[in-house]
């Protein structure tokens, strides 16, 4: 089959719809997708009905609502289609109220002091406007989870919450320059996805990966990714089934893969959707994710998705490519040809910039993770600190709009390559910033900081939210206005002005930046989780977030203590597989070697008395002296992870762990890495950086 033929073979998709509902029942349902029309009883059997028969017919004997709870993956249970015939024998059938709701045990799942374990009813609700999927003989029905209470436990939740409030706002705004026919404004994403690939029995030699998905130990071998050799360049044949392999699934799938290529990093690759609407796309998120590991078993590899599976070369991330789009086609955030005439393009242009600038705190907080700290600021990951890259012709642009100076714009250049056989072709009006946490990249913004193994749905519940927020001041400025058009000019004007302080086109790993960035322009260097999370709680962002409806003030405070203590567990976690790690495999193997070094001192020397062995008496030395350094450094992080379990407080364990346990982390790691450059191959204990990142 080709790829146009089984393309969504596995989705309830339009078509299927199209094809097996009546046209009456199937408009009831697009109206309920598209306007959020309320979903009659009726209908939701007529679809149940036709979603069963389709998914029987394609081998499925279970149905699941598949939903995103706070543990930062995805969760299902599964029932059975059968229901008892009275002649002893079962049918398949699929109710209405089957499909609309489940109740799973919600007791289990991370609720931040929003139930108490006790009590245990949860509600999955379903998402009209994600389309049902067949994996292996399962029905997947894309779903929200709430409480008894209908308090949010999910992220799909206020990330649908989030866009509601975008579409309002931005629907005021488009109102107001006389735009009538936009029924619905929604938010798109297009997330590129980075990824490690080691081979499968050299994982399951280390715990460290095992435990953590990253490697504790490991000093870096001869040659890491310092030619550049291994970006862009040919993809192995090895990999490339791989791709093959996960291409297919995912197409199957609906998910429209795009891109692949191999990563600045040695074994590290990169997969590239097309954008669809948020929340398909989060959901296609998940199962990229879900599907790139289930893939890579099959070829003996595993997937690694942490933000930093390797110190010393580039982390992994997820770069978020956000945009705002009408349901008539209009992309909000495309300059067009004459950016300096298109006044609703720069209203919503720095509506962004303002709200990136008033909220860099929220936004830096939704990819807070143990795993994105290491990650932020190091090989090719943006900084902790959020600025704006707008490319030379929109900051000149803005820039005169600023003084009320003329814009002459930016003479589009045709780039000559020196050879005639070489096309001509137009270069675009600005470059690239890898180093920008948030680009404008021509008609989107991407946001660089999401990490690998993160949802993308958190970071999108902040830009859409943040952005609603933005424009509802300007809707409520400008529908007021006695003279629209100067009103207009003086907003925009205003805020950049007020909000210059963001953009910065420059090199985001400068250390010249970032003194600039805080002790300047009073930008946050917001350089830990705990530190980041921290500000969830501050007024100003609670404000604006139970004012759109996105959270309430209980679920904020839940989210803020699910994922410090979420922090909390992964990095005690680590601490114990370090402790774990040099106790019974490292300082054993330093110790060992050491030993058979004297052994060979003391043979040496019965043969040749007089002989002084000098290279095997200074290893032995230095070996036994980083011996006694690991053993004490160990029995340090011990002791300080022991602590760490008396305190019961997250905020303070928070607080522990940057101060006291990965300082004393890292000081093991120190001594342990270099152990490792002292100990011939065959006598370390687990595969080293080399083994792991050349052997695929």
């Amino acid at each position: 089959m080709t790829v146009p033929e089984y393309f969504g073979s596995k989705v309830f998709d339009d078509r299927v719809m199209k094809a097996r509902l009546s046209s009456d029942i199937y408009r009831s349902l697009k109206q309920t997708m598209e306007e959020g029309r309320e979903l009659d009883l009726s209908v939701a059997n007529a679809v149940a009905s036709a979603m069963c028969a389709w998914a029987v017919e394609n081998g499925a004997t279970h149905f699941t609502h598949w939903f995103q709870p706070l543990t930062g993956t995805t969760a299902e249970k599964h029932d059975s289609f059968i229901s008892p015939a009275p002649d002893g024998r079962v049918i398949m059938e699929f109710s209405g109220k089957e499909l609309i709701k489940g109740e799973p045990d919600a007791s289990s799942f991370p609720s931040g002091g929003l139930r108490a374990t006790f009590e245990a009813r949860g509600y999955t609700a379903w998402d009209p406007t994600s389309y049902a999927f067949l994996k292996d003989k399962t029905l997947c029905i894309p779903t929200a989870f709430c409480s008894y209470g209908g308090e949010a436990l999910d992220k799909k939740t206020p990330l649908l919450r989030s866009m509601e409030a975008l579409n309002k706002q931005a629907l005021r705004i488009l109102r107001i320059f006389g735009n009538a026919d936009v029924k619905r404004v929604t938010s798109s994403v297009g997330p590129e996805q980075e990824y490690f690939l080691i081979d499968r029995e050299l994982w399951k030699k280390r715990r460290d990966l095992v435990y953590t998905g990253r490697t504790l130990f490991g000093a870096m071998p001869p040659k890491g990714q310092e030619l550049e050799d291994h970006y862009f360049g040919v993809i192995k044949p090895r990999v490339q089934a791989y791709m093959n392999d996960l291409n297919e699934e995912l197409w199957k799938l609906g998910i429209l893969a795009k891109t692949e290529h191999n990563e600045v990093a040695p074994s590290q690759h990169e997969l590239a959707p097309i954008y669809s609407t948020t929340n398909v796309a989060t959901d296609h998120n998940q199962l990229t994710m879900e599907m790139m590991k289930k893939v890579a078993a099959k070829h003996g590899l595993v997937c690694l998705l942490h933000e930093k599976p390797f110190a010393g070369v580039n982390g992994s991330g997820k770069h978020n490519n956000w945009s705002i789009s009408t349901d008539t086609g209009i992309n909000l955030l495309s300059p067009g040809e004459t950016p300096y005439e298109n006044a609703q393009f720069l209203l919503f242009l720095v509506a962004v910039i303002q709200a990136v600038d008033e909220y860099q705190d929220l936004l830096r907080l939704s990819v807070a993770t143990a795993g994105n700290d290491h990650r932020l600021g190091a090989n090719e990951a943006p900084p902790a600190v959020i600025s704006i890259f707008l490319g030379d012709e929109l900051t000149a642009v803005l820039g005169a709009i600023e003084t009320d100076s003329p814009y002459n714009g930016t003479e589009k250049m045709k780039l000559k390559l020196g050879a005639d056989v070489l096309p001509r072709f137009t270069r675009d009006t600005t470059d690239r910033n890898r180093t920008s946490p948030f680009a404008f990249t021509g008609n989107k913004f991407e946001f660089r900081m999401v990490g690998s193994g993160d949802s993308i749905a958190c970071a999108n519940i902040m830009l859409n939210s943040s952005v609603a927020e933005i424009l509802r001041r300007m809707a409520d400025t400008l529908e007021g206005a006695e003279n629209f058009d100067e009103t207009l000019h003086n907003l925009i004007k205003d805020t950049v002005s007020a909000h210059e302080r963001i953009i910065f086109n420059g090199n985001g790993y400068d250390d010249a930046w970032i003194a600039e960035a805080t002790e300047k322009r009073g930008l946050l260097n917001l350089r830990t989780t705990p530190e980041a999370l921290s500000r969830l709680l501050d007024k100003k962002n609670v404000d604006m977030l139970t004012a759109h409806g996105v959270f309430t003030e209980a679920e904020l405070r839940s989210r803020y203590e699910i994922q410090l203590e979420n922090y909390c567990k992964s990095v005690r976690i680590e601490a114990l597989t370090m402790v774990d790690m040099a106790r019974k495999e490292i300082i054993p193997a330093a110790e060992s070697y050491a030993a058979s070094l004297a052994s060979s001192v003391a043979a040496k020397k019965a043969a040749v008395s007089e002989l002084d062995c000098h290279y095997e008496t200074r290893r032995i030395r230095k070996l036994s002296a980083l011996t006694d350094m690991m053993d004490e450094r160990t029995e340090e992080l011990a002791s300080a992870a022991a602590h760490l379990d008396t305190i019961h407080d997250t905020t303070e364990q928070g607080e522990e762990i940057v101060n006291g346990i990965l300082p004393k982390m890292a000081r093991l790691r120190a001594v342990c890495d270099e152990a490792e450059t002292l100990t011939p191959s065959d006598c370390w204990p687990f595969p080293t950086y080399g083994d792991l990142l050349f052997s695929v």
